[in-house]
């Protein structure tokens, strides 16, 4: 999907609060004079001498093993081009987020003030005590080849310029799946590459070690052909020199087999597809404009494969499908260097998860109920939480066959689940939930319209296709706020109920039917009509909106009871519950009930238990579920042990597939090593809990805002569980961020109503 983006909210994203994205985070405690004392002088002394006599042992006692240097001089950024090294910056500290967010590898961004290749090396290779790998980024070709290769000759750590190799491995990982599809030899493709940078010189080499004869390359740069008689090549591009007479693009489009694309948008044309060999592969991956568009080619030739650097069509060729995991893999056997076995063994290990059956998980994130093997899935999706699985163990026993690696890894399955703690598999989880919205936008009410931060959130929804927007307040207020903050919500509809005393009305009478037998009276009923929160609800009865958002002003209650005296509870329940996704560097758990029942009976309990394992389940996880208390399987007496026990077994009776314990302490529900220890018996012992049921509100509510202040949590919710339509409450005072998440949410909860099936 292609996002727009507002220059002012880019500059407001890295300026605000801690300017930059990235900071250091200290991974051992400081609380005490001891505990400096060990962190420095005198007791870093120690480590400092075991290094000294053993420079192995820097792996054993500092960040150095997971530590990666992203470094770059600025000369060719993204399609900004020579800018230089301070401008390059904010990319590769976004690099870094990457790095971290899909492989837990830290990162320190480095900018080098220098153009001058061989004082470049020379400062990189001064930096390889620091480093356990060193990925070159945005350096521009021909000097950026010079660089790799002569710090990969000097250096013992692993070093990839990733805009050379990701793009190639990626790619390369496309082509032979594609190539498997239209049943040609990859021996016998007649190729055309457009563009010899550095991305594309490197496919060539790739695609060569694979299997492509080089004869069959017809390489363009910007001045025409590569072919012999050219007298101003430089040594990388004449390695691709073609003995063919060809004169033109099209000429060598004729009968070609696959076209690769790393040039410039919409340098191809019909008559080039028109001329290609039957079932054409085409690879047209400048970004963000392609060759040519997707759209086009597919209209030109039915039997056409196509590949873009786009997330909006299908057969995204992405670099951070590989980057993170081929590092990873590195570092976690120490190897020596990133060799042509280790970039094959990437590519052959994307190329295979692509032909897997693709999890639930995954699907519902890109909104398709199913997602196979062939021409319109080559490659796997970014958010597939198997890449780390499958492409990392690749790398790392490539290294270890190859004999760089310095470490062996010898129980396979246990560095499975490292990998996956490593990460915590369950950061991905918004960005699902927001991708899986964007398949199928549902029309947003938001309450509170004339607000900037809502209508900043309605600004990133409409852009980002995550809902349709409906703006409910003060007109003139509105427009006020779209002008001041230089919004483009031209397209939302907006509705001030005070302009329409005949729609109050109409509203108003249909609240008085509802609750005529609860004390309201029609008059009430047209007042009450004023408050946007019934008003917006009866809406949403109405079937003018699909979801509601609400809250950002207005305390809890004030907010939830017009949606129940309007909306009211699905049908087979008795309650609804809020629940919080709570996320930390330990993973992702959901807290129930956190904002509505404040002092639950036992089959209160039940219900809420349900709701939640449902709601959990709408995120692609399965519910391991704690129902907490002050007791361990009734080591104390009192009426809440005595509750969630009774609970707990009541939901084991109407919910048999559920894993579920109590009554349990916090601790000890979320400490396997305790559990195993002291209670073996626990169905949570194996794997911990991820679902938290609190006995009372008080509780619950404590425990998610001290994890916020104190523990530096996330929460995103409250999500609220149970309607009859979709409502969602925002936290007061919400942030952007956080208010879109929580409209992502509301959407899927939005399109599972539409499918009778609510969160």
């Amino acid at each position: 999907m292609s996002i727009k983006i507002r220059r002012e909210d880019a500059l407001k994203y890295h300026s605000e609060g801690q300017p930059g994205k990235i900071e250091v985070v200290p991974t051992k405690t400081l609380s005490s004079q001891l505990d400096l004392a060990l962190a420095y002088s005198p007791g870093v002394a120690e480590p400092c001498l075991e290094i000294a006599a053993n420079k192995e042992d820097v792996y054993k006692y500092t960040a150095k093993g997971n530590l990666v240097g992203v470094i770059s001089n600025g000369t060719a950024v993204l399609g900004l081009g020579n800018i230089g090294p301070e401008a390059s910056k904010p990319v590769m500290e976004g690099k870094g987020v990457l790095f971290k967010k899909f492989a837990g590898i830290d990162v320190f961004d480095i900018e080098i003030d220098s153009t001058d290749p061989d004082e470049f090396i020379r400062i990189v290779k001064s930096l390889e005590p620091t480093f356990g790998g060193v990925n070159l980024e945005d350096i521009k070709a021909p000097e950026s080849f010079k660089i790799e290769e002569e710090l990969k000759k000097q250096m013992q750590i692993p070093v990839m310029h990733d805009d050379q190799h990701g793009t190639a491995i990626i790619s390369a990982a496309a082509l032979l799946n594609a190539l498997e599809l239209v049943g040609k030899k990859i021996e016998e493709v007649k190729m055309v590459m457009n563009g010899a940078g550095a991305a594309a010189i490197a496919c060539a080499k790739l695609y060569v070690a694979l299997g492509v004869c080089k004869e069959n390359i017809v390489m363009f740069d910007k001045e025409g052909a590569i072919t012999s008689d050219r007298t101003d090549l430089d040594p990388y591009k004449s390695l691709f020199v073609s003995a063919k007479p060809v004169s033109s693009l099209l000429e060598a489009m004729t009968g070609a087999d696959v076209f690769v694309g790393l040039s410039a948008g919409n340098v191809l044309k019909e008559e080039h597809i028109k001329a290609m060999a039957a079932n054409p592969i085409v690879f047209a991956l400048a970004n963000p404009i392609p060759e040519i568009g997707y759209d086009l080619a597919m209209s030109i030739r039915k039997d056409i494969i196509m590949a873009t650097g786009r997330s909006d069509h299908p057969n995204q060729v992405n670099n951070v499908l590989g980057f993170p995991f081929i590092f990873r893999g590195a570092l976690d056997v120490r190897a020596t260097a990133i060799n042509e076995e280790m970039k094959l063994a990437a590519v052959k290990a994307i190329a295979s998860l692509a032909k897997e059956t693709v999890p639930d998980i995954v699907s519902k994130a890109y909104g398709q109920n199913t997602m196979t093997f062939g021409r319109e899935y080559l490659i796997p999706k970014p958010l597939d939480p198997r890449l780390i699985t499958t492409i990392s163990p690749a790398v790392a026993k490539a290294a270890m066959d190859s004999g760089v690696a310095r470490k062996k890894i010898i129980d396979w399955d246990q560095y499975h689940v490292d990998l996956m703690k490593r990460i915590g598999i369950d950061q991905k989880l918004m960005s699902r939930v927001i991708s899986r919205a964007k398949k199928d936008p549902k029309r947003v009410i938001f309450a509170e319209a004339d607000n900037a931060k809502i209508l900043k959130s309605a600004q990133i929804i409409q852009d980002e296709k995550i809902g349709i927007p409906i703006l409910l307040g003060n007109r003139k207020k509105i427009h006020s706020l779209i002008e001041e903050h230089k919004l483009d919500l031209s397209n939302c509809e907006i509705i001030d109920p005070f302009e329409d005393d005949n729609r109050l009305s109409e509203y108003g009478q249909l609240l008085f039917e509802k609750r005529k037998r609860k004390g309201v009276t029609p008059y009430e009923a047209k007042k009450l009509m004023r408050d946007r929160n019934y008003f917006g609800s009866v809406m949403l009865d109405l079937g003018l909106g699909d979801t509601m958002i609400s809250g950002l002003t207005k305390d809890y209650p004030r907010t939830i009871l017009p949606a129940l005296n309007v909306i009211g509870v699905e049908e087979g329940m008795h309650r609804v519950a809020g629940m919080y996704i709570i996320s930390t560097k330990k993973g992702t758990h959901f807290f129930a009930d956190t904002t509505v029942n404040v002092d639950p009976t036992e089959d209160d309990l039940v219900e809420i238990i349900g709701l939640t394992a449902r709601a959990v389940r709408t995120f692609g996880l399965e519910p391991r579920v704690a129902v907490l208390s002050y007791s361990n399987f009734g080591s104390s007496k009192g009426e809440v042990p005595t509750k969630t026990m009774n609970a707990v077994r009541k939901a084991k009776e109407r919910f048999p597939e559920l894993t579920i314990e109590g009554d349990i302490q916090a601790n000890i529900a979320l400490n396997t090593e305790l559990q195993q220890e002291n209670y073996p018996f626990s169905e949570l012992a194996a794997k911990g809990a991820n679902t938290l049921v609190f006995p009372n509100l008080a509780a619950g509510n404590i425990a998610y805002k001290l994890l916020m202040e104190i523990g530096g949590a996330e929460a995103i919710g409250p999500i609220l569980l149970g309607m009859k339509k979709p409502v969602h409450i925002l936290q007061l005072g919400s942030s952007v961020n956080e208010i879109v998440n929580m409209v992502a949410i509301a959407v899927i909860d939005a399109q599972m109503h539409a499918e009778k099936v609510s969160i």
